[in-house]
């Protein structure tokens, strides 16, 4: 589950850098506008990034959700100052 998230979001910074690149590098030369319009994209594409990157699954654990493991969870229950009903 992190892998994959990982892998979507170097992917779109992968993206977002290629942009920059080729705008300045490339495109520039035949048309600065359209240079310009690639740049705005790119600079969307790293808070989708964070977005991608920190979506939660449907497999991930949050804070205060229990695991299963009892031992476990009075361990993080302990340390939140919570008391479990016994």
């Amino acid at each position: 589950m992190y892998a994959r998230r990982r892998r979507r979001y170097f992917a779109l910074m992968g993206l977002c850098i290629g942009l920059f690149v080729l705008a300045w590098g490339v495109v520039r030369l035949w048309s600065v506008p359209v240079a310009v319009g690639m740049c705005v994209v790119a600079m969307v594409i790293p808070p989708v990034a964070a977005m991608v990157a920190n979506r939660r699954g449907p497999e991930d654990r949050w804070w205060d959700d229990p695991s299963g493991d009892p031992q476990s969870d009075e361990w993080w229950d302990e340390l939140d100052g919570k008391k479990r009903p016994r």
